[in-house]
């Protein structure tokens, strides 16, 4: 397979990248044919994964919505995969311009074309580290230089969750996450659910993400909202991302397709 000149020199195109596979999801071009492949072969096992992607992104954007209209002015974006329309300071900055926002990905084309993306933009910046190792985010220098801990702050883990297992220890992350959060910061989470799929589409579903090196971790409703302890969750909960908060009565019909559970928490104080 040709190189793209896009593509960064030290990254394996033999193997599909979840980061890459999302992107082609909402219609990105920043993806190889090993990452289409690997996404068309979830499209045949689970049709609705487009819309699972695109239920997510929109999930998403109206949490960020609603944490600027709550006045969070620092965000902090974990996981948050290639660029595409819609970025979070995009939505944050075209409302509050002094809107701070770092991102951070472990994928090499996520974060060269966040660097691109944000080369003019001197009120965000893009981390390449992973949710596993928050100590090294927390105290990266692009952070500490960009967003103030002592001040309210959102963190968002969208899409993410599902690739760390239960041997990650998730639990103890986001509460080291959380103990260096100013009382007032919120909490974004959503990840994929196998609940009330067949087991035949979720063991499809893992066979394809096997190949990636980032296995898939379902979870439910009860263990999502585990992770949001010391968190208080605001209405309505833990639901499907169509659920949250809906623009229009229409738009969270037949929920539970999304497969995705999300939901919104802040600290008290």
């Amino acid at each position: 397979m040709r190189r793209p000149d896009w593509a960064p020199d030290d990254i394996d195109i033999e193997r599909p990248s979840v980061a890459r596979m999302y992107d082609y999801y909402l219609g990105g071009s920043h993806n190889f044919a090993v990452d289409r492949a690997a996404a068309q072969a979830m499209v045949a096992a689970v049709p609705e994964a487009p819309l699972m992607a695109q239920a997510n992104r929109a999930f998403l954007r109206r949490a960020v919505h609603f944490l600027v209209d709550a006045g969070v002015r620092q965000f902090l974006d974990i996981g948050s995969g290639i660029p595409t329309v819609g970025n979070v300071h995009e939505i944050v900055q075209q409302v509050a311009p002094s809107s701070r926002v770092v991102y951070v990905d472990t994928d090499p084309v996520a974060v060269a074309h966040s660097q691109e993306i944000l080369a003019d933009n001197n009120q965000a910046t893009v981390v390449q580290e992973d949710l596993r190792h928050p100590d090294r985010i927390l105290g990266h220098p692009e952070l500490r230089r960009l967003l103030d801990l002592n001040e309210p702050t959102a963190v968002l883990i969208v899409a993410v969750l599902h690739f760390v297992s239960d041997d990650d220890r998730p639990t103890e992350l986001l509460r080291a996450l959380r103990e260096a959060l100013a009382p007032g910061s919120w909490l974004v989470l959503s990840q994929a659910s196998d609940e009330g799929r067949r087991d035949t589409e979720r063991n499809d579903a893992e066979a394809v993400y096997q190949r990636t090196g980032s296995p898939l971790w379902f979870r439910g409703r009860s263990e999502l909202t585990t992770l949001f302890d010391g968190f208080e969750l605001v209405e309505p909960g833990v639901v499907w991302v169509p659920q949250w908060r809906p623009e229009t009565p229409e738009s969270s019909v037949n929920a539970e397709a999304s497969a995705f559970l999300g939901g919104v928490g802040r600290i008290g104080g």
